[in-house]
Formats: structure tokens, sequence, C-alpha cells
């Protein structure tokens, strides 16, 4: 008889013909279910509204919508903490097509309702919207293959967003949609995509035998078996959750305003630089957490996860002084921020607690620690928001950006060095213990 490591026991190769298949219709109905949700988040910000008005006396009218809607979403988040983390399979496909009709009639009614009062209709269209994520995100995790499948699913928070603020955008110069209507017809034209990306994604099997010896079975979590994991994470998890705060302002920030942004670099006439910008985005982000899935060690993938975040943080803080030296252009720029922006930010929504579960002991399910880091993140860009609005009125769009970007480069670099200092030690904890060690007959 003789002991080994169980990280040291050989796995299955990664690839096999049902999981190619797995990885074209789920990881492709996955990534257009999130990108059809878009469509019924995000084309409001493309419009200005500057000449609605009734909201001067405390923040103007657009960043009323923003806030509104934010406080949806982070509402749902804080109830998905819960809902997410106990949900069980064969719930989620139903539930997935009744919130997005919600928030869509939640889109009809801002249109039907006179502005300024229709901003209430907009915390109506955000509420339901926070749930999906981790719904589609609970056909994917637990898997050999969630790497990939997390990444193309992540690649529609890059380019999503842009893709739809640039429908909108035409919907408004082209047919002549008005502002207030054109959210709600934005949500119509996306519904037939939606509902079959939803019907291909209920097709998912359950993860294999293989997956689960590889990832750990994913249960539906109590209420003890969450305080159990925050015991067990507890500093470590504060700062990953903390880094990710920075990074969900950030982004949030940049991605509504980014209408704002682009008019201050001198782009405000061309509807497609919204989607044509975020493609190098998703190309780089893409390829660099992909590769990920050769890495079976699921503590060393999540060591990588953190350095992959730290390293976004250097991105934005180099790419910004360089912008401000003059060395490259607002485009450049740009891209080069949301490059360091989604490769620090898209770990966190699947990749990176996806091994750090695997790595516990405590059973449970990625989604619970994506719901209470997303929670956290919503209620941090809505603080963003109401900082900029109050305390710094005056300092525009792009000046703004700029001092935010080294706020969260700096934070993502100290953070994840602290993160990565406490799971070592933690690490290094569970693996000398005897309950981390199987006994293998040669």
């Amino acid at each position: 008889m003789k002991t080994i490591d169980k990280r040291l026991v050989p796995t299955p190769r990664i690839f096999n013909s049902s999981e190619f298949l797995l990885l074209i219709f789920t990881g492709f109905a996955a990534f257009f279910t999130y990108f059809c949700m878009y469509a019924f988040r995000k084309p409001f910000v493309a419009a200005s509204y500057s000449e609605i008005t009734g909201w001067e006396f405390i923040l103007d009218y657009k960043s009323a919508l923003i806030i509104s809607q934010v406080l949806g979403y982070a509402f749902s988040k804080v109830v998905g903490i819960k809902v997410i983390s106990e949900l069980h399979p064969v719930q989620r496909g139903k539930l997935l097509i009744l919130l997005i009709l919600a928030s869509h009639l939640a889109l009809v009614a801002f249109a039907i309702v006179p502005a300024p009062y229709n901003v209430a209709m907009l915390f109506f269209n955000g509420l339901p919207l926070g749930m999906v994520w981790g719904l589609v995100f609970s056909y994917l995790e637990g898997r050999r293959l969630t790497e990939v499948l997390g990444a193309i699913l992540c690649v529609s928070l890059i380019v999503s967003s842009g893709a739809v603020k640039a429908v909108a955008a035409y919907l408004m110069l082209e047919w002549k949609i008005p502002e207030t209507w054109m959210p709600a017809t934005v949500g119509v034209l996306f519904l037939p995509a939606l509902f079959l990306s939803i019907f291909v994604l209920s097709k998912t099997p359950q993860p294999s035998q293989a997956d689960i010896s590889a990832r750990k079975q994913r249960i539906p979590m109590s209420a003890k078996m969450r305080w159990r994991f925050l015991g067990e994470t507890n500093l470590g998890l504060l700062a990953l959750i903390t880094a990710y705060v920075f990074l969900t302002a950030f982004r949030d920030f940049t991605d509504n305003f980014a209408a704002e942004l682009w008019q201050a670099l001198g782009h405000s006439e061309a509807p497609h630089i919204f989607l044509t910008s975020s493609l190098p985005v998703a190309l780089v982000v893409l390829g660099s957490l992909a590769l990920l899935v050769f890495v079976r060690n699921n503590y060393r993938a999540f060591q990588l996860n953190l350095l992959l975040v730290a390293a976004g943080g250097v991105t934005c803080i180099t790419a910004t002084l360089a912008f401000e030296g003059g060395a490259i252009s607002g485009i450049t720029w740009m891209i080069a921020i949301n490059i360091g922006l989604y490769v620090g930010y898209v770990p966190f929504n699947c990749l990176l607690f996806e091994r750090l579960v695997a790595c516990t002991k405590s059973l449970g399910n990625a989604g619970f620690v994506i719901y209470l880091a997303d929670s956290s993140g919503y209620i941090g860009s809505i603080g963003v928001m109401l900082y900029k609005t109050f305390a710094q009125p005056n300092l525009n769009w792009l000046q703004f950006t700029q001092q935010f970007c080294y706020a969260t480069g700096f934070a993502c670099i100290l953070l994840m060095l602290f993160s990565l200092f406490f799971f070592t030690r933690l690490s290094r904890n569970y693996y000398s213990r005897s309950e981390h060690i199987t006994t293998v007959a040669y």
C-alpha cells in the first residue's frame, strides 16, 4: 500500500466526443442567453435623455435611471445569495424565461409612464435580471470544461453591452425610435433568439462522474453550509470580494457612461465604436482564460486566476499612464483599460470562484460565492455613482475615469497579493492533514 497526494492522481483527458458537443452547444447557448439578456438591461444607456427634465434638483435624469436600475439589480443579487445557492436544476429554464419577460414588461411600462416618474420602472427592470447570470452559470459549473465554457459565457459580458448599444443607437438614428420606446423595441428584437438559446441550454446534461472527480460535486447549499464556507475562507474571501467591488464599480461606470466617454474622446457620431472596440478585448480575455482548462490542479489554477486579476490591474495603470503621457491614442487607451478591466473582472464571475469551491473542504456551489461578491459589487457601484454626482460634480467623465482606473488597478494588485498569501497558507494546512491523502494499491 502506498499513500499519495490526491492532487497527483491522473485525471482523464480533457476532451472526448461528448464533451466536444457539450462545448459547442452548451457554450454557445449560454453565450447567447446572456448576450440576449443585455438587450433588456443596457439599451437605455445608449440614449442621452438630454431633453427630459425633472431630476435636476437631485441629479441628472440619466444618472437617476442608472441608479434606479442598479438598485434593483443589486437587490436581486442579495436575494440571489440564497435563491441561487439553493436552486434545484429542474427549476432553471422556466425561471429564466419568467425573469426576462418580467424585465421586458418593465421596459414597456418605462415607455408608457410619463417622465420623470418612469425612473421607478428601471428598478423593476433590473430586479429580475440580477438572477440571470447565476442561473446560466449553474449549467456550466463543476465540469472539467468549466474554464472553456465559462470563458465563452464571459465573452458575452464584454461584447453584448457594446452590441446592444450599437443596435439601440441605430434604432434611434435610422428608425427614429423615441428614446423612451427604444429599450422595449430592442428587447422585442432579441426575444426569439433568447427563447431558442434557453431551450438549447435547458438540454445540458448533468456533470459526469469524471467531472465530479475532478471538480467535486455541486449541490444546493443550506444556510449552515454557507456559514461553514465563510468560516473556512474568511479573510481571503473578504479580500477577493473587496477587489471585485472595485472592478464591478469601475466596469459599471465605464459601461453606463461609455457614450459620454467616447464623446469626450471625439467619437460621438460612430455607433459602431461600441462594438468594434470590444472585439479585441473579447479575443484577448477569451484566449487567456480558456487556457486555464489545461491546468488540472485546482489550487494552481486558482493561483493563476489571482495573478491574472493582478495583471489586469497593472494593465489599467500602465495604459492610463501612457495615455496621459501622450504615448497612445484615446481609442487604444479605451481598449487597453477594458482588457485590464475584464482580465480582472471576468475570473470572478465564474472561473476564480469555480476553482476556489473545488479547492475547499466545504460542499456547495460557485453560485453562492458569485452572488455574495456580486451583491457587494453592485452596492459599491451605486456608491461610486453617488460619489461622482455629489462629491465630484465638476470633474468631467474622462478625468474621473482616469482616477478611478488608478484606484482599481492598485486595489487589484494589493488585494490579490494578500489573497495569494492567505490561500497559500490555507492550502498548506489542508494538504498536511490525513483527510486529504488517498490510499492507492499497486
